[in-house]
C-alpha cells in the first residue's frame, strides 16, 4: 500500500490523487469516439477505467475490435451484394459507390454495437 501525500487548500487537507501511469499511445478514430462517448454519457465507467489504469487498454481493444469487425462486415456484405474485383475492373465508379455504401452501413453497425454501447 502506498503512502498518500496531502496538500492544504482553503484550510482543508486534500489528498494528492493521481491516476496510475498508462503508456502513451496514439488513439485511432474509434478509440477517440469511444473515449468521447464515455466522457459524455458514461462518466462513472470512464472514471473507473481512468482511475484503475485501464482506460488506454480498453480504448485500444475497442479500436482493434472495431477495425477487425469493419473489415469482416465489409467483406461479407460485398460478397452478398456481388461487389467483386470483376465489377471493379468493368465499372470502377459503380464499384466505388457500392463499396462506399457498404462501408458506411458496416460502420453504422460498429458504432451501435461497440462505440455507443
Amino acid at each position: 500500500m502506498s503512502e498518500l501525500s496531502y496538500r492544504t487548500e482553503s484550510g482543508y487537507r486534500l489528498p494528492n490523487l493521481l491516476p496510475p501511469d498508462e503508456p502513451e499511445v496514439t488513439l485511432g478514430k474509434y478509440a477517440l469516439m469511444r473515449r468521447r462517448y464515455l466522457q459524455q454519457h458514461r462518466r462513472v465507467n470512464y472514471t473507473n477505467l481512468l482511475t484503475g489504469g485501464k482506460l488506454t487498454e480498453h480504448l485500444m481493444e475497442i479500436e482493434k475490435e472495431a477495425l477487425n469487425r469493419l473489415e469482416a462486415i465489409t467483406a461479407q456484405m460485398a460478397r452478398a451484394e456481388g461487389v467483386t474485383e470483376e465489377l471493379k475492373a468493368r465499372d470502377q465508379m459503380t464499384w466505388v459507390q457500392r463499396m462506399n455504401s457498404i462501408r458506411q452501413r458496416a460502420e453504422e453497425t460498429i458504432l451501435a454495437e461497440l462505440i455507443y454501447s
